[in-house]
């Protein structure tokens, strides 16, 4: 059968660095080829050429056998390429026909107009989606399914979902899997991006693997595993067993009246969202040291808040929060002098001051202080030669330590917050999707450095929507869902479809 769409020999350099070097390969129709490689392996790259958004300095695309030129997104769809993104660039206040009918061909069809063809296609692909619908109102699962329909309404043979299942719960990700299966079936292609490597075994028919802007091997779902996988994207063996074995504090130099001291507690806490609607509704748990306790649920349903409120930078309305016993300050200076690190959400605006070098994020928490300070000036060789054993510590990739953080790849910009949040002994860290949009081999580090904190008697508080995550790292999880929590369970008590029906309000 002949590729429906194929590369050969695409290459694209940027000022000091070979993005993709030398790259083919081919996809099939009625197929779903999944594309691998670590954060830098030139996935992107790949993605941004097929899109013409970017156009090789080598090389050539074939589309059914004829070399085409993409020189811009409107080549791509009028070449039947059609890209899903990771977040679904939807106007929110619009209906889904709105939404859709905006950009068909080169004017604009009128909503109405639109809606029994987004029916038709809704039907025949198993698509559950409500064209009268406002955006705003759509969970992240129906956000995706729109993209998709988008991209089929435009006449897309080939479809590239970047990170599809990023934010969906694994009830959403399996309809999504329908949803492509239904789509292989109709002869479409299907190029899936995602580093979930248990998600790419069950429906990918190949795997393409990118390391360092090549391809380094191309497997049959029959030859392809976790493992053997891992190993392509990152050069070396990874393991994939559950990384927590219970509380290790004991081994840890705490004395056996520490190893259950409660370091956070948490009663009946309330709060409000920035649009001053009710965001927490008396959330009530505690951590004691050397514990994980992960927090699951999908976006909007009180994580931010609460993590806003722990470490300082939200009031709440009620309840009672105490960090060793004492009441926690609401002040996110005094808050780190009490050992209290912060891992945010948004490592680019909250982590990091992105046009500051890297030396300068790393110092940001003890600029001021001895021995970075010496009265009002800053002590230059003391300033440098943190930076340098904290670069080296976490190994940092940066051209220099005076590199502005915003020229650094998402795993290099985490690696920075790591090094500067966790120096010394925290005794809580507050840990906020520290792996999202993170390659294999940058996780594992991440992941590392949090049970070598657990095992010096810090507690950590894990906010992610990877169950995976959590499963593997936590030992209990609670689940928040409109502002209430549920839970905490023991790790194993529930299982992971358990979890993702009580992120969605169910019961169980």
């Amino acid at each position: 059968m002949p590729a429906l769409l194929e590369l050969k020999n695409i290459t694209k350099r940027f000022p000091g660095v070979v993005a993709n070097d030398g790259v083919s390969l081919e996809v099939y129709p009625g197929e779903v080829l999944a594309l691998l490689g670590e954060n830098g392996a030139g996935k992107s790259t790949l993605v941004s050429i097929l899109y013409g958004l970017y156009r090789p300095d080598e090389g050539e695309i074939l589309v059914e056998g004829r070399p085409v030129r993409i020189g811009s997104p409107m080549d791509a769809l009028r070449l039947g390429i059609g890209l899903v993104p990771q977040h679904p660039t939807l106007v929110n206040r619009h209906t889904v026909a709105e939404n859709l009918a905006l950009g068909i061909g080169r004017s604009l069809l009128p909503a109405q107009r639109i809606v029994p063809l987004v029916e038709r296609i809704a039907q025949g692909y198993g698509l559950q989606i409500d064209p009268r619908a406002r955006v705003y109102q759509l969970s992240p699962g129906e956000k995706q399914r729109v993209e998709i329909v988008r991209a089929l309404l435009r006449g897309a043979k080939v479809l590239i979902l970047d990170e599809p299942t990023s934010v969906l719960t694994p009830q959403e990700a399996e309809a999504l899997f329908r949803v492509m299966r239904e789509l292989r079936a109709a002869g479409k292609s299907l190029v899936f991006i995602s580093h979930k490597l248990e998600e790419v075994l069950s429906i990918a028919d190949r795997c393409t693997v990118l390391r360092r802007g090549r391809v380094v091997g191309s497997l049959p779902k029959e030859q392809a595993s976790k493992a053997r996988l891992a190993e392509l994207m990152v050069g070396r063996t990874v393991s994939f067993e559950r990384k927590r074995q219970g509380i290790p504090l004991a081994e840890a130099g705490g004395s056996p009246s520490d190893a259950h001291q409660v370091v956070l507690e948490v009663l009946n806490l309330q709060a409000r969202s920035s649009r001053n609607l009710p965001a927490l509704r008396g959330v009530s748990f505690e951590i004691r040291r050397g514990e994980i306790l992960g927090i699951a649920g999908v976006a909007g349903n009180g994580q931010s808040e609460l993590v806003e409120v722990l470490a300082g930078l939200r009031n709440p309305t009620a309840g009672t929060l105490r960090l060793l016993g004492q009441p926690l300050p609401a002040h996110p200076a005094r808050l780190f002098e009490l050992g209290v690190a912060h891992i945010p959400e948004d490592r680019i605006q909250m982590g990091t001051v992105p046009s500051m070098s890297v030396a300068e994020n790393l110092a940001l928490r003890t600029f001021d202080r001895p021995p970075l300070a010496r009265g009002a000036l800053l002590n230059p060789a003391a300033f440098l030669a943190q930076a340098e054993a904290r670069v080296r510590a976490y190994a940092i990739a940066t051209p220099s330590l005076h590199t502005p953080s915003r020229l650094l790849s998402g795993g290099n910009i985490q690696k920075v917050i790591l090094a500067r949040e966790l120096a010394g002994q925290p005794q809580l860290i507050l840990a906020v999707h520290p792996t999202y949009g993170l390659d294999i081999g940058a996780t594992e580090q991440v992941h590392r450095v949090l049970l070598e904190k657990t095992q010096q008697g810090a507690a950590v508080l894990l906010v992610s929507e990877d169950l995976e995550e959590l499963l593997s790292l936590c030992d209990r999880i609670g689940v928040l869902y409109r502002g209430w929590l549920k839970g905490p369970f023991a790790v194993g008590s529930l299982t992971r479809e358990e979890i993702g029906l009580l992120m969605t309000g169910g019961e169980v």
